[in-house]
């Protein structure tokens, strides 16, 4: 599409059409406006998105592929400065950037909203870390819930998009969990469920999607980042047992689930982010040693595990097997079925 014409305005929006002209607002500061000439059907398609946890792992693949599909992207931060350096002017100009007191705003005319907020759970626990890993979700969560419920119905989003995990389930060697299963007894189940139930509290007219993510592969993030240094040590091997079940999905996959989630009307209640085919975590490490060029007999024994980790090992020495059945039944096309595709694409 040709740029037609670019200035600045002390207006929130990015506009991506003249059909949808914004109204001032007075807190956020001047942004600079784009304005894009296209078809009717273009100038449709395109959404305002607002997303908590933009500046994370899944959050900037989400953003880049919404902002280089045209859509406006609101990144809702409760640190400018740092959002500013990870979604730089000169390669995102448009994007709104705005801090908690601003969020309202930004919430109220936008299409969706995704919520993706929360402390990383891959940190050695403690009493502290552990409340502030719920506290993380649930908080955040429930004030963006309360935005959207007391925005004006002709401005309030129509789909929210809310992260949870698949801890849920909590953790078994034997058993296999899809969107029916109960929950856990765990800490993560618990942290989950109440994550969750915060969500669940939106208006009844906008859709919900909970997308209970496993664990995210790529390039410059995630639990490969964490992997292949060890290898490169010739080091790595399976956690623990390598017995155990390791429920995965590539990060092109997950921003697309959320993608269709924003879209398209069928996707909402419970949806399991996770590829269809979950692997013992012995064979994740041997696809990953053979794509390296690294040996992966030597497991990381339980011991030196927990001496990092502390009671956060339990994730990946216990380990779950989750299936997307809800993604199959809607047909979403995994561009990564197969974790040894994942990591070839990822470490090519």
């Amino acid at each position: 599409m040709e740029l037609c014409r670019a200035t600045s305005f002390s207006w929130t929006h990015t506009i991506s059409t003249s059909l949808h002209v914004p109204q001032p607002f007075s807190r956020l500061e001047t942004r600079r406006i784009r304005v894009w000439c296209g078809s009717d059907q273009t100038k449709k398609d395109q959404m305002i998105v607002s997303i908590t946890g933009a500046t994370g792992f899944i959050g900037r693949r989400l953003v880049q592929r919404l902002y280089s599909d045209n859509h406006s992207v609101r990144v809702l931060t409760r640190s400018r400065s740092n959002a500013e350096l990870i979604f730089p002017v000169k390669d995102f100009p448009g994007i709104v950037i705005a801090e908690e007191p601003e969020w309202a705003e930004c919430i109220q005319g936008s299409n969706g909203v995704v919520n993706l907020a929360g402390m990383p759970i891959s940190t050695r626990w403690s009493s502290e870390i552990k409340k502030e890993i719920k506290q993380s979700r649930v908080r955040v969560t429930s004030k963006i819930v309360g935005l959207i419920n007391d925005s004006p119905n002709e401005v309030r989003p129509k789909v929210l998009v809310s992260a949870t995990a698949v801890g849920y389930y909590g953790t078994s060697e034997t058993q296999a969990f899809d969107e029916q299963s109960p929950s856990g007894n765990d800490y993560l189940a618990e942290v989950c469920r109440e994550w969750e139930a915060t969500a669940l509290k939106v208006n009844k007219d906008v859709k919900l999607a909970l997308i209970r993510i496993g664990v995210v592969l790529g390039k410059d993030g995630g639990a490969l980042a964490k992997m292949v240094p060890l290898f490169m040590m010739f080091a790595g091997g399976p956690l623990g047992s390598g017995n155990q079940w390791f429920s995965w999905i590539h990060l092109d996959d997950i921003v697309s689930l959320i993608y269709e989630a924003l879209t398209n009307p069928s996707y909402k209640g419970v949806i399991n982010g996770t590829a269809p085919n979950p692997v013992r975590l012995a064979e994740m490490c041997e696809h990953l040693g053979n794509v390296m060029g690294r040996p992966s007999w030597l497991p990381v024994p339980d011991f030196a595990l927990k001496a990092v980790l502390g009671e956060g090992a339990t994730v990946v020495l216990e380990g779950q097997r989750v299936v997307p059945s809800r993604a199959k039944e809607l047909g979403f096309p995994f561009k990564y079925p197969y974790v040894k595709d994942a990591i070839k694409a990822i470490l090519s």
